[in-house]
């Protein structure tokens, strides 16, 4: 290792995020991404076509920000400018949105006026109409829907063309223009271009007008441009879970300044303030609590479906919901530093870093296209030079034209899109939405599933799992008597009603359906990471943990082997305590204990033992507590479906999990529903949402479960399977066709059957490929 000189400072990089504009295939990445490794000064360059952002790391003497956006306008796109004074993130998540929008409905535009346009030019063209001035009309119908629909295509052509770059878009410029130009030729100077042949007559030749193939032309455009609104339309979803994310803080906070209590906005509270919280109210950052205590709902964080009970000392989290009490805490982070800022990070961070998928289409294209259009040049060199002086530049036009028609990527460009229009049409019939092609494709090559706990293999929501009813401890007390539940539960629930902890509402809601009677309490107190304290029917009643038994002395002797096989299935035990009956001054006495537990979709057994049985990996990865998680696993999967547990992770460690799995070569699905799943969806190759999930989970996910199902995930994998095998006959019969045909456009049986293939057959040869590709994609509404 070399010293550094003596004052020299070390060499430091600097990195930027830029959200980029204007890119409409993965090939446009491409170019942009060449673009910026030429700059001096650029260490690494990488842009992703499926989130519109470059992401560069540079030396920040030797370039800076403004040169590398002016590199990114120089070759054809454009960057988002954040106003002065503007939040970035808010300003640019707004911003691309706008430009989603406003690219949707250009491309609608452009495909319904192509449509309107290009119904008329079929009818005439198929229907070999013959009158004074078709082609002229074929000519005027035909030129928007070129130039207007389809100019994004010659746009990203001539592009390439200038970066030395072949994509789809150079196949359908070649393709549909050179179709067009002869077309057009036929139609403005018909005497120009003539095709002959020898008639049964020796030496009788016999001239005809050639052909035109707007037709051609413009079905190319129409079926391309659907691909591309498809494509604009699933694109582009995960902003909104930033967003949404982003909007979870509360706008302003109540702090202690000077002695005085202000409401500032959150964005001004600084670190070690004061900051008060009320019943209700979302946490603005994160700190320590000084004074009070609350219980607080951290799901958005952890997942866990349990409230978490908060005293002096403890940490609480920005955007997590303080539920009943109040208490004061010391900011501790703030801005960008809070739990919250730091999980819009990291979904933004693994979208950048998630590369976009290459399409087959387009690595086939930049291969097949510079071949294809030195086949049709070769093919008009050798007729011009072999042909007959009189018929040689007739011929080796209309062969070079065969050529390029007979190659263009109709049925290529259809592969894909036809296919995911139907695998994606009936994934929503199954209450399955699948974002794109590309997600279609991961979700196929799936050999790991994570599943969350709270929400995905359970309901989430605690609910009543066992009512024990204590032994009488003396005759007389006034306790329900032995195996009286309902008298245990009436007694409880009564005292619950007045709460609205989540633990109480279960046990009310339990009482609800067991149609026990209740009576009204009074005298309610609730005791803060303890209980609650209450008189029902002029007997003092007492419902909480075991600390606060102890501090009443109330004896739980007679229930300590219940609660301790209770517990260690993972569940919370609640014990309940009263006086006798009609004697409210009489000693506390235990009266029964009620244990509840965020229990298991009913579907989650079988619905693991499927994924299991299509040879995937199973592994529950969680917030909660170990105890808790091996003991759902143990209901769910008894054969030993779940082959790992990871317990007792925040978003942070659930993405370096996920990672750890892809650095091991795996494919990773991550099945959740809730906002501290956001950042492990975000980071898996395939994001799966619950249906019954937060709407932040449902944007960051790559497939959605409508219905609240986890049968669904299975269902998602399989369909994918089958779409990624359709997608690729697809590709293989669309490529087969071009390579087969090429040869005949070009002559090749000329010389032994003296048979020439006419553009008109080419075109015949082209449709009749992208027919089986679509009767192909269509085999997958079946099943």
């Amino acid at each position: 290792m070399t010293a550094a000189p003596a004052g020299a400072s070390p060499a430091q990089s600097d990195s930027v995020s830029l959200p980029v504009t204007g890119m409409s295939c993965a090939a446009c990445a491409l170019t942009i991404q060449r673009a910026l490794t030429r700059l001096p000064g650029v260490e690494a360059a990488g842009v992703n076509y499926a989130t519109n952002r470059a992401t560069i790391k540079f030396d920040p003497t030797a370039l800076g920000v403004p040169a590398i956006v002016e590199a990114i306008r120089d070759v054809g796109y454009d960057i988002i400018e954040v106003p002065p004074g503007a939040d970035p993130d808010a300003a640019i998540e707004d911003a691309e949105s706008a430009v989603r929008d406003a690219e949707y409905r250009d491309l609608g535009r452009r495909f319904v006026i192509g449509i309107v346009l290009a119904v008329p030019v079929v009818a005439l063209g198929m229907s070999h109409a013959q009158f004074t001035g078709v082609n002229w009309l074929q000519l005027a119908l035909s030129a928007p829907v070129l130039f207007y629909s389809g100019w994004q295509f010659y746009r990203g052509a001539s592009m390439g063309l200038r970066h030395a770059s072949f994509d789809m878009n150079t196949l359908i410029a070649v393709g549909t223009g050179s179709a067009f130009l002869f077309s057009l030729a036929a139609t403005v100077a018909p005497h120009a271009v003539m095709t002959s042949h020898v008639t049964t007559t020796p030496g009788v030749v016999v001239t005809h007008a050639a052909p035109v193939y707007y037709e051609t032309a413009v079905v190319i455009i129409v079926l391309v441009l659907l691909g591309k609104l498809l494509e604009a339309r699933a694109r582009g979803r995960t902003s909104e879970a930033i967003k949404r994310l982003i909007r979870l803080q509360p706008r302003t906070a109540h702090i202690i300044r000077d002695g005085v209590e202000l409401e500032v906005p959150t964005a001004d509270v600084l670190q070690d303030d004061v900051v008060i919280v009320r019943p209700g109210e979302r946490i603005p950052v994160d700190g320590e609590i000084l004074e009070g205590a609350s219980s607080v709902d951290e799901s958005m964080l952890t997942g866990e479906s349990m409230p978490v009970e908060k005293g002096p000392g403890a940490t609480v989290y920005g955007a997590t919901i303080n539920a009943t009490g109040a208490f004061r805490f010391r900011a501790k982070r703030v801005g960008a530093e809070t739990a919250l800022q730091q999980i819009v990070r990291l979904v933004r961070d693994a979208q950048a870093r998630r590369a976009p998928i290459a399409r087959l289409a387009d690595v086939i294209s930049g291969y097949f296209t510079p071949a294809v259009l030195g086949i049709a040049a070769l093919t008009f060199v050798l007729w011009f030079a072999l042909a007959p002086t009189d018929t040689r530049l007739t011929q080796a036009l209309v062969s070079a034209v065969a050529v390029l028609i007979i190659a263009c990527p109709c049925a290529m460009g259809l592969a894909t899109p036809t296919a995911i229009l139907v695998g994606t049409g009936k994934g929503a019939e199954k209450g399955i939405l699948i974002r794109g092609g590309d997600v279609l494709e991961r979700a196929g090559q799936i050999t790991t599933v994570i599943l969350d706990k709270t929400g995905t293999i359970t309901i989430g929501r605690p609910s009543v799992t066992d009512v024990i009813v204590a032994p009488l401890a003396r005759a007389g007390s006034g306790t329900p008597a032995d195996g009286d539940v309902s008298a245990l539960l009436s007694l409880a629930a009564s005292a619950e009603q007045a709460s609205e902890h989540p633990l109480a509402r279960a046990i009310v809601r339990e009482a609800e359906v067991r149609r026990v009677a209740l009576t009204s309490a009074s005298s309610f107190e609730a005791l803060p990471g303890l209980g609650l304290r209450a008189t029902v029917a002029g007997r003092a009643v007492l419902i909480g943990n075991e600390a606060l038994m102890r501090a009443n002395r109330v004896d739980i002797a007679l229930l300590a082997a219940d609660a301790s096989r209770l517990s260690s299935l993972g569940r919370t035990v609640m014990y309940v305590a009263a006086t006798g009956s009609g004697s409210g001054s009489s000693p506390l006495a235990i009266v029964g204990a009620i244990a509840l537990a965020d229990t298991p979709r009913p579907e989650a057994r079988a619905a693991i033992a499927r994924l299991k049985a299509l040879g995937l990996e199973v592994v529950v990865l969680t917030g909660d507590n170990h105890q808790t998680a091996e003991a759902i696993a143990a209901q769910v999967a008894p054969s030993g479906e779940i082959t790992r547990i990871v317990s007792g992770v925040l978003p942070d460690r659930k993405v370096d999990e996920i990672r750890r799995l892809q650095q091991d070569g795996r494919t990773v699905a991550m099945v959740g529903d809730g906002i501290n799943d956001a950042p492990a969806l975000a980071q898996a190759d395939v994001g799966v949402a619950m249906g019954s999930g937060t709407d932040v989970a449902l944007e960051a996910a790559d497939i959605a479960l409508m219905r609240a199902d986890l049968n669904g995930v299975a269902d998602a994998i399989l369909l994918s399977r089958r779409t990624l095998r359709i997608i690729r006959q697809n590709l293989f019969w669309a490529f087969f066709y071009n390579a087969m045909g090429i040869p005949i456009a070009a002559g090749a049986l000329y010389p032994l059957t003296g048979w020439q293939l006419s553009p008109m057959i080419a075109a015949a040869a082209m449709s009749l490929s992208s027919v089986s590709v679509l009767t192909n994609s269509l085999r997958l509404r079946r099943g």
